[in-house]
C-alpha cells in the first residue's frame, strides 16, 4: 500500500508540474532528443493562375484534400513521387511533391529552381567496383549499332517517363544542350525529327564521357558542375527524335569529345564495372 500510494505521489507531482505526456519511458531509457526533420531537397513557390493550390494526402486529385496554399507560398519539397497526370501553370508532369508532413501538391504548379530532387521512397544507388552505377533500372529496347540502325552509338534502355536519370561514375558535367533538327526539347519528339534532344554529358577520369539523352525537361545539372556516382542529373522523357520515353545511354573514351569514332557499346562497359541490366 505505501508503494502504490509513493507512486500515484510522484505522478500527481510530475503532473502537477506539467510534463506528464501519456507516455511511460522505462527509468533506463534516455531521451535522444525530438524526431529529425525530413530533409528539404528544394524550396519552390506556389505559381498558379490565381487560385489556391490544394495539398492532397497522396500523389492525385481523387487523394483528401487536406488544405490549400495561396499562389507565392513558399514550399519545401522533400522527395517526388509519380502520380496523376497534371497540365499546370508551370508544367505538365506527373510529378508530385512531398511536403515534410507527408502532404502532396502537384509539381505542375510549383515554380522552382534545377535542383536534383530525390525519388520518394527510392534507395540510393549502390556503386560497383570502380565506382560505376546503372543510370536508370530499366531493361535494353534497343542496342548499340544494329543492322537496322548502324550510326546508333548507344543503347536505349526502356524507362519510364520522369524517371530519375543517374551519373553512372563521378565526374565533371561538360555539356548541356538542347539538340532538335525543329521545334522544342519542352515538347515530345518523334522519329521524324533528328538529334538527342534534351542531353547531359559527363567527363570521367580516364578521359571516359558519358552521355544522356531525350531528357524531358532540361538536365538538373550545369556545364562544370561536378557529380558524384548515382547522383540524379535529369529525368528520362522522349524528347528528340524518339517514339516514346527511355534513356538513350552512351560510352565513349579518349574524350571529350565525344564522336562516333570513339563510342564503345554501353552493356559490355557496364558488365566490365560489375553491373548488369535488370
Amino acid at each position: 500500500m505505501e508503494r502504490r500510494r509513493q507512486r500515484r505521489t510522484a505522478r500527481a507531482g510530475i503532473m502537477a508540474a506539467g510534463l506528464f505526456t501519456g507516455v511511460l519511458v522505462p527509468a533506463s531509457a534516455a531521451w535522444a532528443g525530438p524526431a529529425a526533420s525530413p530533409k528539404v531537397a528544394d524550396v519552390g513557390r506556389v505559381s498558379t493562375r490565381g487560385s489556391s493550390l490544394n495539398v492532397r494526402t497522396a500523389p492525385g486529385t481523387e487523394a483528401a484534400r487536406t488544405g490549400s496554399l495561396r499562389p507565392g507560398t513558399p514550399v519545401s519539397i522533400v522527395c517526388q513521387s509519380t502520380g496523376e497526370y497534371i497540365d499546370g501553370a508551370v508544367r505538365a508532369t506527373r510529378l508530385w511533391d512531398r511536403l515534410p508532413d507527408n502532404s502532396h501538391v502537384s509539381d505542375a504548379y510549383v515554380a522552382r529552381d534545377d535542383a536534383a530532387i530525390p525519388a520518394c521512397g527510392a534507395k540510393p544507388a549502390t556503386a560497383a567496383a570502380g565506382g560505376w552505377v546503372l543510370p536508370v533500372e530499366a531493361g535494353l529496347v534497343s542496342g548499340f549499332r544494329t543492322e537496322s540502325r548502324p550510326r546508333h552509338d548507344g543503347v536505349d534502355l526502356g524507362a519510364a517517363r520522369e524517371t530519375p536519370i543517374r551519373a553512372a561514375a563521378a565526374g565533371t558535367v561538360n555539356r548541356v544542350r538542347c539538340n532538335v533538327s525543329s521545334g522544342s526539347c519542352d515538347a515530345d519528339g518523334n522519329r521524324s525529327l533528328a538529334g538527342c534532344g534534351w542531353y547531359a554529358e559527363i567527363h570521367h577520369a580516364g578521359d571516359i564521357v558519358t552521355r544522356y539523352c531525350h531528357m524531358v525537361r532540361r538536365p538538373s545539372v550545369k556545364v562544370g558542375q561536378a557529380v558524384t556516382a548515382g547522383q540524379i542529373i535529369g529525368y528520362v522523357g522522349t524528347s528528340g527524335s524518339s517514339s516514346g520515353p527511355h534513356l538513350h545511354f552512351e560510352v565513349h573514351t579518349g574524350a571529350p569529345p565525344a564522336t562516333h569514332a570513339n563510342a564503345i557499346e554501353p552493356i559490355a562497359f557496364l558488365r566490365s564495372h560489375g553491373l548488369e541490366l535488370p
